[in-house]
């Protein structure tokens, strides 16, 4: 299978410090792909790159079988996308936003006004096509930059982190969104922190850190590569004291955090039989997930 999306040996540097070390993509029509990292990993400079709005020191991109960045304006009729932040125009209704914005894309009144109606069904926001945007919610205000983004009926959705400031329900409902588009065969590009959401979503997935990338497959093989099967975290008055006391007996490897010992085992039973015998700590037995990979791999310092 060809490749919609593509990049080679990327390579971009800013005051001559590296932000994209090499970096290596290779997405399919109707994937979900996700780039997760820390602040500072690379991954907005990587969107950026792909979407030919800078140009790499190094290296190829092709999109849609067009290379990047210099059939950057061809190709991007064909995509749609959702930045991190609702830039939105606060002065139009909702149908007037969508319809300004396919003006963008070269289409013609009647045709995007055949497409709203879709548009803001897809959004549940038939409700609201005739009021400004500073009546809508938060969430109402991040379906409808979902919404925008569809108006040229792209084939690829890049998506900058488009979850985040929602309540759960929104959360949820965007999330079924993004599933239907992925089975009607569009291709998504996702960067997200919450790693319950590129869990969910995301078919293959690539981890960043420091511009690099540090590992790339689907969520349940990165789990399985990388993590023990089961994860018990300890807390409370004592825990450091018992993690070097006693906390390497039971684990395959563990770490302290905070006030948190997380015990990485292959089976938890013994280790949940000894803390029975410490009434004054409290744990939380779990299966592993992506956030526990994700850790392994970027640390758990705070990156600024």
């Amino acid at each position: 299978m060809n490749p919609v999306l593509s990049a080679h040996n990327l390579h971009k540097s800013y005051a001559g410090q590296k932000v994209v070390d090499g970096i290596n993509i290779s997405i399919n029509k109707g994937e979900c792909y996700g780039l997760l990292g820390p602040n500072g990993a690379g991954k907005t400079t990587t969107l950026r790159l792909l979407l030919g709005l800078i140009e790499p020191e190094s290296g190829h991109i092709g999109m849609l079988g067009l290379s990047v960045p210099q059939h950057a304006r061809e190709s991007r009729l064909r995509v749609g996308v959702v930045p991190q932040v609702d830039n939105l125009d606060p002065d139009f209704t909702v149908a007037e936003n969508l319809l300004v914005y396919g003006r963008y894309f070269g289409m013609k009144d009647s045709e995007i006004e055949a497409r709203i109606p879709l548009l803001l069904e897809f959004a549940n926001l038939a409700h609201k096509r005739d009021v400004k945007i500073p009546t809508l919610s938060g969430g109402m205000k991040r379906r409808l930059t979902l919404a925008r983004a569809l108006v040229n009926d792209p084939d690829i959705i890049f998506l900058d982190e488009p979850t985040t400031g929602l309540d759960p329900q929104a959360r949820h409902l965007i999330w079924q969104r993004l599933r239907e588009l992925t089975a009607q065969g569009k291709t998504l590009l996702l960067t997200t922190h919450f790693m319950d959401e590129a869990e969910r979503l995301c078919h293959r997935l690539a981890i960043l850190d420091h511009g690099r990338m540090v590992a790339e497959d689907t969520p349940r093989a990165l789990i399985a590569k990388h993590i023990e099967p089961q994860v018990v975290e300890v807390f409370g008055e004592g825990v450091t004291k018992w993690a070097d006391e006693s906390a390497a007996q039971y684990s395959s490897r563990f770490e302290v955090s905070g006030e948190t010992a997380f015990c990485y085992v292959e089976d938890a039973q013994p280790l949940l039989a000894h803390l029975k015998g410490y009434a004054e700590l409290r744990y939380l037995y779990r299966p592993a997930n992506l956030e526990d990979v994700f850790l392994k791999l970027t640390g758990r310092e705070m990156r600024e």
